[in-house]
């Protein structure tokens, strides 16, 4: 309920602003801060973010443990598997986001940010006394590269951004300016976002093919100081860091330290944080918090559990079928496997029915989907693609329930009858086509996910009631993320967050483009003509009725697309954590999110 509220403040916001035409900035005007609609929340001279504690001290270290494993320190490419950590502590972008709002930008590598009347193009101004950690300046020469290398050689999540961009060109000593060649008012933020290399760092070296043999030279206010491959890395804070009196990072990166403990599997990591090896940890599991939280470290008051609220779109957690192989290809075999996932009995087993499930791709904010037959805009945006629909879009749905028990026959009853209808009949005791050949795919999951592991356990036992016998394959994290990489897979877990301002990153994890590029976020190989229409509506939105709208919309084709078997949803953020490390009363509206701790967060005795 509070990170309903939170979200829909947050979101009204933004979208009054929206209705009333404000612009996003003074056309052609240096600015200090670029929102995507209206003004920046902070004026010029704002002095920190509303939630940093500008007399935070400095020191003190945070050690948290992650499942998995790692052999690579580059994480702006595809190969290789990296501490998700470094991508936003160890890297810094010409702009940073402010997370109390739903997407504005505040200089921190530049100065200054401007726009064209309709953000045509974007240019930045570098401030002249940012510099990289081994005290070499940050050159616009280094971010022109920065920009062309992760574009054409980097990560594919930064290729489509690169093929909207016209020119690139050097303005000024300190300036660079970026014309784009498409109709996309979002442009002007994400380019802001790209994170910025030393350019000398890799003359003669393969960026592509990079892994432990570079340890980044960064601008960032961390730098890696150690680490071993698959057992830990360590951030020290640098003290020559460039940017510690910046208004942007008033209050932040006050940790000496931030280390990452890899183990092998959550019950290892939480008897490593109960045993002092470990100064903090994220819990999932409603249930555990509140059983399994009761150690003398808690009970002395050593350990502090804080739940840590937020107002942003639950996004969507849960097992992903891949479109891409026959046994998913068909809605109906999709439809299937979500009546025979039994939530409600699993929810009891693992979390005692604490936890409430996903509904929708934006639930939990005014972005979601209602449950009814689509109405007034949302239904204008959908009418025209009704031929491509799946049941449900139009006329309304609701994630299928079960009745609680362990053999949920009414739910097993349904499901045989889609795979019926799809082609699929129990043949003794097997589900078979009439071929006679029968249903089978494969689960794969990373070692390490205990939690997945056990819901999957569960979900097997009802297949098997219906004939199905899908294969479970467990294997290592660098593995297992070569074959998602590669979707080389049936089914697998699956994560995506969604903010509170949902844009290009959409055509990343549901665009028609996405679906064949190796690499990309779109696991389940969507490709649907009404999708990339809501997405491009949600992209140029300049109305609130049509922003809510095209929303609202998309989470009724991804919804009613069955891609995705829907777990829990996170409502709140679990840490347990010693009694000296500290975060502010504000919190800001998206919670715990990416960087807001470690980076908001002190040490105090």
């Amino acid at each position: 309920m509070m990170g309903d509220i939170f979200c829909r403040r947050a979101v009204a916001a933004v979208l009054v602003a929206a209705s009333l035409g404000l612009p996003g900035i003074a056309e052609a005007e240096p600015q200090h801060g670029i929102a995507m609609y209206g003004e920046p929340a902070l004026p010029p001279d704002f002095d920190h973010l509303p939630y940093a504690n500008p007399e935070a001290p400095t020191g003190g270290r945070l050690v948290m443990g992650e499942t998995g494993s790692f052999d690579s320190l580059n994480p702006h490419i595809l190969k290789g598997t990296v501490p998700w950590q470094l991508r936003f502590l160890a890297y810094e972008s010409l702009m940073g986001r402010s997370w109390d709002e739903p997407f504005t930008l505040y200089g921190l590598l530049a100065e200054s940010v401007e726009t064209g009347p309709n953000r045509e193009w974007v240019e930045f101004t570098l401030r002249p006394e940012a510099h990289f950690s081994d005290g070499s300046p940050v050159t616009i020469e280094d971010v022109m590269w920065s920009y062309e290398t992760l574009g054409t050689e980097g990560h594919p999540r930064y290729r489509g951004t690169w093929s909207q961009i016209e020119s690139m060109e050097q303005t000024g000593p300190r300036s660079v300016r970026f014309t784009f060649n498409t109709d996309d008012r979002e442009l002007a933020l994400i380019i802001g976002m790209r994170p910025i290399m030393k350019k000398a760092q890799w003359d003669g070296r393969d960026f592509a093919s990079s892994g432990l043999d570079v340890v980044p030279v960064t601008s960032a206010p961390y730098v890696i100081e150690s680490y071993e491959a698959g057992r830990y890395v360590t951030l020290r804070r640098d003290p020559d860091y460039w940017g510690r009196d910046l208004p942007f990072m008033k209050g932040q990166a006050n940790l000496d330290e931030i280390r990452m403990e890899f183990f092998g599997d959550g019950t290892v990591q939480f008897e490593a944080f109960k045993a002092g090896e470990l100064n903090a940890i994220r819990e999932n599991n409603a249930e555990k918090w509140l059983t399994q939280y009761d150690f003398p470290a808690v009970q002395r008051g050593d350990v502090i559990k804080s739940e840590i609220g937020h107002g942003r779109p639950t996004g969507m957690t849960g097992f992903v079928m891949n479109t891409r192989r026959g046994a998913f290809a068909d809605w109906r075999v999709r439809d299937a496997m979500m009546h025979a996932f039994n939530f409600e009995y699993v929810n009891e087993t693992m979390t005692g029915s604490r936890q409430p499930r996903i509904t929708s791709y934006f639930s939990n904010s005014e972005l979601g989907m209602s449950h009814g037959p689509a109405e007034g805009r949302v239904r204008e945006m959908l009418e025209p693609f009704a031929d491509e629909l799946l049941p449900g879009a139009l006329d309304g749905y609701t994630v299928p329930e079960g009745d609680g028990t362990a053999r949920n026959r009414s739910n097993i009853r349904a499901a045989i009858d889609r795979m019926e209808e799809a082609g699929w009949t129990v043949q003794e005791g097997v589900m078979k086509n009439a071929a006679g050949q029968p249903f089978s795919f494969e689960i794969v999951l990373a070692q390490g996910s205990g939690e997945e592991q056990s819901i999957i356990d569960i979900f097997v036992q009802a297949l098997t009631r219906m004939g199905i016998s899908p294969r479970v394959t467990v294997i290592d994290a660098a593995q297992y993320n070569e074959r998602v990489n590669a979707f080389d897979f049936d089914m697998t877990f699956f994560r995506r967050g969604i903010s509170l301002s949902p844009g290009n990153e959409q055509r990343l994890y549901w665009g028609s483009e996405a679906a064949d590029n190796i690499g990309s976020r779109n696991l389940m190989g969507m490709k649907s003509e009404a999708a990339d229409a809501m997405i491009e509506t949600l992209l140029n939105a300049t109305s609130q009725e049509d922003f809510i709208a095209a929303s609202r919309a998309l989470d009724r084709i991804l919804t009613t697309g069955r891609y995705v078997i829907p777990i829990y949803q996170w409502n709140v953020s679990r840490i347990a954590h010693v009694k000296e490390l500290k975060y502010p009363d504000h919190l800001p509206v998206y919670g715990d999110w990416t960087d807001w701790m470690p980076n908001a967060w002190w040490w105090q005795d």
